[in-house]
């Protein structure tokens, strides 16, 4: 088994990436690879809606890292997006990289167990989660679940490691995780997956 862990922050090595590696050092101890995955800090196009990918399978734009994550995603088991907060909401870049990614292809990830973690100096980590997770359970992805909400806090990685709390709650959510992770595994030749209806779409103006 293996899982993603999507690093949104343009700094590689920073606040989130050291959040990521506290869950991620969790899953390896779980006996679970893992794939820290840096969007990068270079411009990332936004989703223009053109539907290309509802064909191909993959976005139309190539000058990004989205396609090559996107092939990511579909092989793990399981996800964990990680961003910094800015204005109390995700990165500009990740949402951007997530509209892209989850846009027409989100059914590849259906049953994939998935969470979130934030990291913040100060506020708005609540209101980056919540937009966070909403990727999440659009898309029939079950949300692993920690002993709080997930998020560090910290201007520095050395700060985020003396977030004690921040630092037990990643522990805990990597551990939740594993653990889903496997009962998954132990029932997959017992337990089916739901059977999926038709979408029906509704629109609000008539």
């Amino acid at each position: 088994m293996n899982v993603l862990l999507i690093n949104g922050s343009p700094h590689k090595n920073g606040c989130t990436y050291t959040a990521l590696s506290e869950v991620a050092d969790q899953l390896i101890k779980h006996d679970i690879e893992t794939n820290i995955f840096h969007i990068g800090n270079k411009p990332i196009q936004g989703c223009i809606a053109c539907l290309k990918c509802s064909q191909t399978g993959y976005c139309v734009f190539q000058n990004d890292p989205v396609n090559e994550c996107i092939d990511l995603a579909k092989k793990a088991d399981g996800i964990v997006i990680g961003s910094p907060v800015y204005y109390a909401g995700p990165n500009g870049s990740l949402t951007a990289f997530l509209d892209r990614m989850f846009y027409h292809k989100n059914s590849a990830y259906a049953y994939k167990p998935a969470a979130s973690i934030v990291s913040c100096r100060r506020g708005g980590a609540s209101a980056a989660f919540d937009r966070l997770n909403k990727y999440f359970t659009i898309s029939s992805m079950p949300i692993v679940s920690s002993q709080y909400w997930n998020a560090v806090h910290g201007n520095t990685p050395d700060e985020v490691k003396q977030d004690l709390e921040g630092m037990q709650i990643m522990r805990t959510l990597g551990k939740n995780m594993a653990w889903l992770l496997k009962c998954i595994e132990a029932g997959k030749n017992t337990v089916p997956y739901p059977e999926k209806e038709e979408p029906r779409r509704t629109n609000f103006i008539r």
